[in-house]
């Protein structure tokens, strides 16, 4: 086992793409023991000087996406000078579309998240989709891209969140035994309809943890085996009635899913001749 590391993280942006990149690779690393030193918009030579002496103070590995030539410079030289190995994450990717492109990238900071129509169609997605949580304005349905159906606790939530935040119109409806969902969810034609299910033993195991953090110490059918066992037989037998598709997310994380029922639409969209693109801009 290594000795703890310093993992300095330098953008000139916000740094949502270095930090993502860094952790699905420490997510190799078994107890990594790492140290973050995050330095969101370093967009000049002046702001990164004030950064120096802590790179100095806990030298380590230096991943950076610094496009400014002057900054990235200074940092170049500062990590050589101190015996820091320095990554730009981006540059093999840029070099490789430039030459696929026959173009010069335009090595603007921040790009990706300037304010153009793919950024406020992600915000309309977002507030699309808090707005149709839980089984809320089944009304406008037909608007949605995706609609997600499950029994309770099949992460049906975080995967609408994660799925707008990829621009897309989500709406979700959680499947009652007692309470049959509106016949707005069977007459849909625009929104692809998916089915979550989970395995029933993980199911009482999800909603029981959810009651302890609620306080709640009686035992309910909400968390009877046999009870939960034909709320899950109940949301299937929906799903192969109405031919949609269904995802098991029983050893799935909430990307995973969305990847999933991104694939779905991307298959949906082939299919129907239309213009899918994969994931939305971000």
């Amino acid at each position: 086992m290594a000795d703890r590391i310093h993992l300095h993280l330098l953008s000139d942006s916000t740094g949502e793409t270095l930090e993502m990149l860094a952790k699905a690779a420490l997510a190799q690393f078994d107890d990594a023991d790492v140290v973050r030193h995050f330095w969101p918009m370093v967009r000049s030579r002046q702001h990164l000087d004030r950064i120096v002496p802590e790179l100095k103070a806990n030298p380590g590995l230096v991943l950076f996406t610094l496009v400014n030539p002057e900054a990235r410079a200074r940092l170049e030289e500062v990590c050589a000078q101190n015996g820091l190995p320095a990554v730009p994450i981006l540059d093999r990717v840029t070099e490789a579309l430039e030459k696929a492109l026959g173009q010069e990238a335009h090595g603007r900071p921040g790009r990706q998240h300037q304010m153009d129509k793919a950024y406020f169609e992600r915000v309309e997605a977002i507030q699309f989709t808090i707005a149709h949580d839980d089984g809320i304005g089944w009304e406008n349905w037909e608007e949605a891209d995706i609609i997600l159906a499950g029994v309770s606790r099949s992460s049906k939530t975080p995967t609408s969140i994660y799925l707008a935040n990829r621009g897309y119109k989500v709406a979700n409806i959680p499947l009652v035994v007692e309470s049959p969902p509106p016949p707005k969810l069977f007459e849909l034609r625009k929104p692809l309809v998916v089915g979550l299910t989970t395995a029933p033993e993980r199911l009482v195991q999800i909603r029981r943890n959810r009651l302890l953090t609620l306080n709640e110490q009686s035992q309910t059918a909400y968390i009877d085996n046999e009870r939960v066992k034909s709320e899950v037989a109940f949301a299937r037998r929906m799903f192969a009635d109405n031919g949609w598709p269904v995802i098991d997310v029983t050893r799935r994380s909430i990307e995973e899913t969305a990847a999933a029922v991104i694939r779905l639409c991307s298959e949906r969209s082939h299919k129907t001749g239309g213009d899918f693109e994969g994931v939305k801009a971000i």
